[in-house]
């Protein structure tokens, strides 16, 4: 088994640049994929349920950080996409998402999992597994479950309201 300094060497770096990718898709113009917005609709609500079963498992508590986190994210999610500007340049859709709200959710999101990186390695491989037990934990993914799957479902509105029907022939 490698030794936590040289695990870090190899994570760290790959982190980081998810964090910087992530970070600049929230603040530019990108192009609007169909796909992508109802991959996260299906990945964030199951991702939803296995935690609350886990956490059901473990701690209500915890079931209620997610709880309450959820309606937050989908209230930040309804503001976001407000602020997003939407276009259409002949076949093509793009959208610029609104950068404060969304670099907000992200940044609280990547930062409890780099506090709870810190807490793993300070305290051991095996010292701290109560991911699923943590409410706080459980309150941020909630956030920013809500956020993603409320800012999904306003993109694929944009995009039915923006496309003409095909006539029946």
């Amino acid at each position: 088994m490698l030794p936590p300094p040289v695990v870090a060497a190899v994570v760290v770096p790959l982190v980081l640049w998810r964090m910087y990718s992530r970070i600049k898709r929230l603040t530019t113009r990108q192009r609007s994929k169909l796909w992508r917005h109802r991959t996260t609709l299906v990945f964030f609500p199951l991702l939803l349920v296995a935690l609350a079963i886990v956490a059901l498992g473990t701690s209500t508590i915890a079931l209620a950080g997610l709880a309450l986190g959820l309606p937050l994210g989908i209230v930040l999610g309804r503001m976001a996409v407000k602020r997003t500007q939407f276009e259409q340049q002949g076949e093509d859709f793009y959208f610029t998402p609104f950068a404060p709200i969304g670099m907000l959710v992200a940044l609280l999101f990547m930062g409890r999992m780099a506090w709870r990186a810190y807490e793993y390695y300070a305290m051991g491989s095996f010292a701290h597994q109560e991911f699923v037990a943590s409410p706080l934990t459980l309150f941020i993914f909630g956030i920013l479950a809500g956020y993603y799957m409320t800012f999904a479902v306003g993109l694929l509105a944009w995009r039915r309201r923006t496309v003409p029907r095909s006539l029946p022939q």
